[in-house]
């Protein structure tokens, strides 16, 4: 028989709001940057439970917003096609434009090098060099519908795994506009994908409106285990740093706790906020926060 996680869950912070579509935990401070579908970017401390800063960045959703720590700013991204760029500790806005066509989903910060990734309804993704004044210096295309999700590769840097709702994940490289492969991964379309590392194993896990969530090894393309509880679209999937756990994210307004060694399912947790749509975690830390229709949650899970 396996033996299941003892896993404790301690709520940590809790706000509520107007629906949150993204959040982030910054790597040294005690805060999370939430974005909201009302057009504000906040950074609440979970420390001191207050509101750190606040910034009203347009009057449309802003869906993705990620820190960018080594230079104290944060990037974010929003339905009226702008990335806007703040500095958190002067409150200035560093930059703003016009990155795309339509809806922008998702930004991505490379680890080391200054560049930021997007993706858009308009099908395209592009690299932004902030070294070169934001100069948008490669486009890829390939997606035949929204592009939903971005995810820079831990091991190999050159390279970023996308999803999009044509049901496709797509490899590329940095330095090719055109896809180094791709396959159909779920009947319906994928809201989300990143990279983890298990075993020195490499795996991609998505997450898609069939309600699914799936682990892939992405040498072979082939599907390791599909994770099935969900009874609505699965809007974010991560596996936490720290902790021997995968974490699914759902519109039936449910946290899933799923092991990442034997993918049995350990905890179900609905924290009354309704549907939920980010989750966001910091490597040395057990905490995770979780963005939802009434607000931002921080808990803490402690596997014994």
């Amino acid at each position: 028989m396996e033996t299941p996680l003892k896993l404790a869950i301690e709520k940590e912070f809790i706000n509520t709001s107007e629906r949150v579509k993204s959040v982030d935990l910054h790597p040294t401070q005690p805060w999370i940057l939430a974005s909201l579908y009302s057009g504000t970017v906040c950074i609440w401390n979970y420390h001191s439970q207050t509101l750190e800063k606040s910034f009203k960045v347009t009057e449309s959703p802003v869906r993705t917003a990620k820190f960018i720590a080594r230079k104290d700013w944060f990037v974010c991204a929003s339905d009226d096609k702008f990335i806007r760029i703040y500095n958190y500790n002067t409150l200035e806005k560093v930059k703003e434009f016009e990155a795309h066509g339509d809806f922008i989903r998702c930004v991505a910060v490379h680890p080391t090098l200054p560049y930021v990734l997007s993706s858009s309804d308009d099908k395209l993704i592009k690299l932004w060099d902030w070294e070169k004044s934001w100069e948008c210096t490669q486009i890829f295309e390939g997606h035949s519908h929204y592009v939903m999700q971005v995810a820079f590769n831990p091991k190999d840097l050159n390279s970023f795994a996308s999803a999009s709702l044509d049901c496709t994940i797509k490899i590329w490289n940095l330095d090719s506009s055109a896809a180094k492969f791709s396959w159909d991964a779920h009947s319906k379309g994928i809201n989300f994908v990143d990279y983890f590392k298990n075993s020195d194993k490499a795996f991609l896990i998505t997450g898609s409106d069939d309600y699914t969530a799936k682990v892939w090894n992405y040498e072979t393309k082939s599907c390791v285990q599909t994770l099935e509880g969900h009874t609505h679209n699965v809007t974010a999937v991560c596996i936490h740093p720290e902790l021997p756990i995968i974490i699914t994210v759902s519109e039936d307004q449910t946290v899933r706790l799923w092991n990442a060694s034997t993918y049995r399912l350990e905890n179900t947790l609905n924290f009354g906020l309704e549907r939920v749509w980010g989750v966001g975690y910091k490597k040395g830390s057990n905490q995770v926060a979780f963005g939802s229709d009434k607000g931002t949650i921080l808990v803490k899970i402690i596997s014994s």
